[in-house]
């Protein structure tokens, strides 16, 4: 295990024995917070009831809508823009003050669009995470040294194959950086919409277990998204790192 790697596990684990030592010792109120223990007791018990099945999927869901959307379009997007440096400069500072913009205020708006329902969350989502699939694709295509785009000329590959063969392999790594922002974006950008307005999905289970104390439910469901969260970054973390040593060693 590395270094970094073993750090990171033992702030963790810090933290949860903290946390677990403060509500076990009256410290911490257990109308406040429950002790991490009994979180992951309690989600358990929520998963095997088939409680909240149906509203974990429509989430998840809604997310995977929200994140494959932004990831085909930020690309496109990406891509058209790089090819004008004139329009990427331009462009830079609507880029740069994105996300200083409070996106749910659009909410409203949204549902005057796309009425009631769950597409204004997804388009939530979308709006959060694709800006960030544009810049880093941008980023990584700009990172694409001149000799191997001469290189990809000299030996006469079609656009598709000199992208498959030269500019994946070196601006992969900054493309999954896009990749892996926009599942976060994704995750925050659906479940905060849930918190607003919605009838079903985990955002609105949470918030309805807030407004009936009912913590037994409240703190597993957050768990549960920190726990799905982690981990779906954990694996795009590894594998954008696997990308890196890859290229580092060709």
């Amino acid at each position: 295990m590395k270094r970094a790697t073993a750090i990171r596990l033992a702030l963790i684990a810090a933290i949860v024995l903290a946390l677990e030592l403060l509500t076990r010792t009256g410290i911490i109120a257990r109308f406040v917070a429950p002790p991490p223990s009994e979180m992951v007791a309690g989600l358990w018990r929520l998963l095997l009831s088939g409680r909240v099945q149906p509203a974990i999927a429509q989430t998840l869901g809604k997310i995977a809508i929200a994140c494959a959307s932004a990831i085909v379009v930020g690309s496109a997007v990406g891509v058209a823009v790089q090819r004008s440096r004139a329009v990427a400069d331009a462009m830079a500072p609507f880029f740069t003050a994105y996300y200083a913009v409070p996106v749910y205020a659009f909410y409203p708006l949204m549902i005057a669009i796309f009425g009631v329902g769950e597409a204004p969350q997804v388009v939530i989502g979308f709006m959060l995470a694709v800006v960030a699939v544009v810049v880093n694709t941008i980023n990584a295509l700009d990172r694409i040294p001149r000799v191997l785009r001469k290189t990809a000329a000299v030996y006469g590959m079609s656009p598709l194959e000199a992208a498959r063969r030269i500019y994946l392999p070196h601006a992969g790594p900054y493309l999954a950086t896009g990749v892996k922002l926009a599942v976060s974006y994704s995750f925050i950008g659906v479940i905060g919409a849930e918190f607003i307005m919605s009838r079903v999905g985990i955002g609105h289970e949470i918030v309805f277990a807030y407004n009936n104390f009912e913590n037994e439910i409240m703190y597993p469901l957050i768990l549960f998204v920190l726990l799905v969260a982690g981990t779906v970054n954990g694996l795009f973390y590894a594998w954008e790192k696997r990308l890196l040593s890859r290229r580092s060693r060709s």
